[in-house]
């Protein structure tokens, strides 16, 4: 039996529409009860962007954007959301929103900052006590949800975060945090592959903070950030890290779907690291791709003709251990793997032609690595296979 915990102190949550297996065969699921007097309606919520009835699934970026401005002329009854949308009809938003290339929108139409952008926070605080790791704190800002499956009646083991509003597009603003305590153990990952949609202006930030105490274990394990043509992504990954404590961390990003023939030929990713032992700077890496740059990145000096990459790190003991360990490992995984120990870190770069390849690697590499680190969370995350 699995059984979802969902304490949270929240603003503004949105119902949220299950959409896996994983999710759907629980029992006790009463903090996503729908409430339809929750939905948005009022003039704060509206302005952060927190009135989209967006689905989850994999709606195209210029759906999105349509549902967002067909729900603002519904409000419209109300005096203060006119002067937002007063220079904009029907006919403009599908102008703007029309598959044409984004350095080609007219600076005297709307930017990103003129639609509903969302501004979401997330925050899990963990411990531990005699029957495992504890929840000390989670604090949740909509579009973002926070679960936590439960097997068995045991203690939390994973965290499971969610984006309500199905994507990112641009101008939004979202942030992670997830701090571990002394003796806490925990593996936090995501209900399913966010995706980036086109932007017009804009970018949309993301930050990532983790923080892990010593003799704490956290393993942060996000499904993949898919891509879309003209998106605009700035991703910033921030962790602390205390002597005596243990980190996996990954990131990896696919440029468009591949299995749908998709081609990223322009848009702006920056994709950057930040890692800290007792307050000091021991790793940092940024990769960034400009509108420039996408035309170059076949190059075999670049990506070559690779379209998914992923960047991995380990922070823990036994380091040239497992660094050999890792080595020996990376001709089965398939793909184009190298480690290196740099700063007091493992780092792994994974790249592949196929989204499919990837995932496939880096399951492999979990599955060998995981027993290789003893007990703790860095197993392969359950929902990865719903």
């Amino acid at each position: 039996m699995i059984q979802f915990s969902h304490v949270a102190s929240r603003e503004e949550n949105l119902p949220q529409r299950t959409r896996c297996r994983y999710f759907r065969e629980t029992i006790e699921l009463g903090s996503s009860k729908r409430h339809p007097e929750s939905v948005t309606n009022s003039r704060g919520q509206l302005d952060r962007g927190q009135a989209m009835p967006c689905s989850s699934g994999g709606a195209s970026p210029h759906i999105y954007q349509r549902k967002m401005y067909y729900c603002v002329v519904r409000a419209q009854r109300t005096s203060w959301c006119k002067p937002m949308f007063d220079a904009m009809s029907p006919s403009d938003v599908t102008d703007e929103l029309s598959l044409s290339r984004t350095p080609d929108v007219s600076k005297e139409r709307p930017s990103d900052r003129d639609l509903q952008r969302a501004d979401g926070c997330g925050r899990i605080v963990l411990s531990a006590s005699e029957n495992g790791t504890r929840i000390e704190d989670v604090f949740e800002r909509s579009p973002i949800r926070i679960m936590f499956p439960r097997t068995e009646h045991r203690a939390v083991q994973e965290a499971v975060l969610i984006n309500t509003a199905g994507g990112i597009a641009g101008g939004d603003q979202l942030e992670w945090s997830v701090t571990a305590l002394p003796q806490a153990s925990i593996a936090v990952t995501s209900q399913a592959a966010e995706k980036v949609y086109r932007a017009l202006y804009e970018p949309a930030h993301v930050v990532t903070r983790l923080r892990v105490e010593e003799s704490a274990k956290l393993a942060w394990l996000p499904q993949e950030t898919i891509v879309f043509n003209w998106a605009r992504l700035h991703r910033t990954t921030e962790i602390y890290l205390s002597s005596g404590a243990e980190l996996l961390a990954l990131e990896w990003l696919m440029l468009g779907r591949t299995a749908h023939g998709e081609v990223v030929v322009g848009g702006n990713i920056s994709d950057s690291w930040r890692v800290k032992k007792d307050d000091r700077l021991i790793w940092a890496d940024s990769f960034r791709i400009t509108d420039e740059i996408f035309s170059q990145v076949t190059r075999k000096a670049l990506l070559a003709n690779c379209r998914a990459v992923a960047t991995l790190i380990y922070f823990g003991p036994y380091l040239e251990k497992r660094l050999d360990f890792l080595r020996e490992i990376i001709p089965s995984l398939g793909c184009n793997c190298a480690a290196t120990l740099v700063g007091g870190l493992i780092v792994v770069r994974f790249a592949t032609q196929e989204s499919f390849d990837l995932k496939l690697a880096l399951r492999s590499f979990l599955q060998q690595f995981g027993p290789e680190l003893g007990s703790g969370p860095f197993q392969v995350p359950k929902i990865w296979a719903c």
